[in-house]
């Protein structure tokens, strides 16, 4: 979405995801008191509190870093990205804020397996997945069929003219990047529940696995982008099932990443544009 509306990536949109992931584990305790954990309720409330608290983080860094160089040029945009980004993973490390360690993430479901013959599923990986097409389906319905959708897409096209309809251009921006840190959000609690723990640099790899997985379905387009996650994960669980390529599954990643910009730099979805000069 941060792509399509301003043509830049957000690459601190991975250290949202640590801070989504960190704020369910900071919430959790005190959620605990009043609703017993593991529980589907309790998991609610603190996955609706940590995308509150992670799309105002969002807004915020929208308006610090990213508003004050919108008419900068987009190198200048990419490498202050890049700034926020080290500074929020550094900040998270010292030892008054995050510090540097692991942390144990909280049991927020009940976990059991499903046995399908000689298939085990794991309940929380039947969460992941609904979560994910559900939290599709949503921002597909607000992106396609409301007023603030319709206004996104408008000023992805030509924030100028968008302008001359009289569309709020900060109001839109600060909803797209509060909207993408609210999903980040859910994002890393749904990572945290399968990863053995947490830490400030959690967000690093899946951060460069969400970049690649973009370009490979299509940046900038949003089911483009699920098929691109979907066909990466598919690929990187099998070469490391796999006898021979398992040691590589980290570089297949950029292995497509290479491929693709050579041969369809479009990605899988996208649409390839002419830009004058």
């Amino acid at each position: 979405m941060v792509y399509g509306v301003l043509r830049f990536i957000n690459f601190a949109h991975s250290d949202v995801l640590m801070l989504g992931a960190f704020s369910a584990y900071f919430l959790a305790p005190a959620v605990e008191k009043i609703i017993p954990l593991p529980s589907i309720a309790g998991a609610l409330i603190i996955v609706l509190l940590s995308a509150v608290i992670c799309a105002g983080i969002g807004m915020l860094i929208e308006f610090l870093a990213y508003r004050p160089l919108r008419s900068r040029p987009k190198l200048t945009v990419l490498i202050t990205a890049i700034g926020v980004s080290l500074f929020i993973e550094f900040t998270c490390q010292h030892p008054a804020v995050l510090g540097a360690d692991t942390k144990s993430f909280p049991r927020l479901l009940v976990e059991n397996d499903l046995h399908l013959g000689g298939l085990v599923i794991g309940s929380n990986d039947l969460v992941i997945v609904a979560t994910t097409l559900l939290l599709l389906a949503g921002l597909w319905f607000i992106v396609q069929h409301t007023k603030t959708g319709t206004a996104m897409r408008a000023v992805s096209f030509n924030q100028q003219a968008a302008a001359l309809m009289g569309i709020n251009i900060n109001r839109i921006i600060a909803f797209t990047f509060g909207l993408g840190s609210a999903l980040a959000a859910v994002a890393g609690i749904l990572y945290a529940m399968k990863a053995p723990g947490i830490d400030p640099l959690m967000g690093v790899q899946p951060g460069l696995r969400a970049f690649v997985a973009a370009v490979l379905g299509g940046i900038g387009n949003l089911p483009g982008a699920a098929l691109g996650g979907l066909l990466l994960g598919l690929l990187e669980t099998y070469a490391g099932g796999t006898p021979g390529l398992s040691n590589y599954r980290d570089g297949i990643a950029f292995a497509i990443l290479i491929l693709i910009l050579l041969f369809k730099p479009a990605g899988l979805l996208g649409k390839a544009t002419v830009e004058k000069v």
